[in-house]
């Protein structure tokens, strides 16, 4: 199963996009509809309203009436939060109930309104953003939802800010033109990512990776932000940290298009057991239990023993951000010499420039896979790893905290 997050402000657009994934064959979740559904005459929601809010927020007919709501809600942030606290929790009990009735390998599409506000990116493998300006959502709201402009602006004022919806949007899907434009950048997002991304989880496949060197990538760490974030959640107590490793770490470098993330446990048989997390978060198992051990006997500032280089490598089914996660032991020595790469190579200059040179000298040879091309680098680290150590020796180098 891929669960998806789709979310977007007021007035944005999200149900079109979420309409255009049904079509598709997704099966959307959607928020709204199970807010409503939650508050319906003769729930434990709308009696939990009227408690909390008076009998001012019911209509003739005894359903809510949520101009009303709306109008004593988002005008207090405690009010706000009171009315969040009632039917959020509803709300998320009919959403597992939904899900648990779906197919193993389904796509749903969890349409939530205040998923960013909720701080439920973490929880889903995709998270979509649907954004519009605020003056074209202020118009929207008021010419085809009956809106009084205060009301549209108080709406858009109480839910995210586009900042923060940027820093957990996985894809951004931008609404500024017209209705059939926004559907068809849903179609070519489902097509060439959403079901490529499912197949691979049916099939246990990770996504493909071509071992072509890319400039540095500004968003290379705010990707992998959310990809710490992801797997933060999905192995929660299990893992001791979680760090954003390899050369798409360290400043200026240039490297393949690939999240490198270190996942620390406590033993390989924690790593072992978490791969049905992992395969729900949207990565998937492959055959690589070790790394290449290196000559560790001549190394006397090396931490740990002789066949302390086991791991196990997951990698992401999604084509569009292929991420390497290596689950790897506290304190064995492939675990902290991992750590110790990216501040070595960050605070020395002569270092990061020799191992560009290894890196543009062994891509121009054109291997044909990224194993290969891993593998022709590999006996440049066994003299980078003494080196690397005798660096934090002089700099009385710690792990980060």
């Amino acid at each position: 199963m891929l669960r998806i997050g789709l979310t977007g402000g007021i007035g944005a657009g999200k149900s079109t996009v979420s309409a255009t994934f049904d079509e598709l064959g997704g099966i959307v979740v959607d928020g709204d509809v199970i807010a409503r559904e939650v508050v319906e005459p003769g729930t434990e929601g709308l009696a939990k309203l009227v408690e909390a809010f008076g009998e001012g927020i019911l209509a003739e007919d005894g359903t809510l009436n949520r101009p009303a709501l709306a109008a004593i809600a988002f005008s207090d942030e405690e009010k706000r939060k009171t009315l969040n606290g009632i039917v959020h929790p509803l709300v998320g009990q009919r959403r597992s109930e939904l899900i648990a009735a779906a197919a193993d390998d389904a796509v749903i599409i969890e349409d939530i309104p205040l998923l960013v506000e909720s701080h439920m990116a973490p929880f889903f493998p995709l998270v979509i953003i649907v954004h519009a300006d605020e003056e074209v959502r202020v118009k929207r709201l008021i010419e085809h939802r009956g809106f009084t402009e205060d009301d549209a602006r108080a709406r858009i004022a109480a839910q995210a800010t586009e900042a923060d919806r940027r820093a957990v949007a996985d894809v951004w899907l931008d609404n500024a033109g017209t209705a059939d434009q926004l559907k068809a950048a849903a179609r070519t997002l489902w097509n060439d990512r959403i079901e490529p991304f499912a197949d691979n989880l049916r099939a246990g496949r990770p996504a493909p990776t071509e071992p072509r060197l890319v400039p540095p990538d500004p968003e290379w760490p705010a990707q992998a932000e959310r990809i710490l974030a992801r797997l933060r959640t999905a192995c929660g107590h299990h893992a001791s940290r979680v760090d954003h490793i390899g050369s798409t770490a360290v400043p200026g470098l240039d490297a393949k298009d690939v999240i490198d993330v270190q996942v620390t446990v406590a033993s390989l048989d924690v790593a072992d057991d978490l791969a049905d997390a992992l395969l729900g978060a949207g990565y998937v198992r492959t055959e690589i239990t070790e790394d290449v051990a290196k000559d560790i006997a001549k190394d006397t500032a090396k931490p740990g023993v002789d066949g302390q280089w086991g791991k196990r490598l997951y990698c992401s089914a999604d084509p569009g951000r292929p991420t390497n996660v290596h689950v790897r032991v506290d304190g064995w020595p492939n675990q902290r010499f991992a750590l110790l790469f990216v501040d070595w190579l960050t605070a020395e200059p002569a270092a990061r420039a020799d191992y560009l040179e290894l890196k543009r000298r062994v891509a121009a040879e054109g291997h044909a896979t990224t194993g290969d091309y891993a593998d022709a680098k590999e006996p440049w680290f066994a003299d980078a790893y003494r080196r690397a150590w005798a660096w934090a020796d002089a700099t009385g180098w710690q792990p980060p905290q």
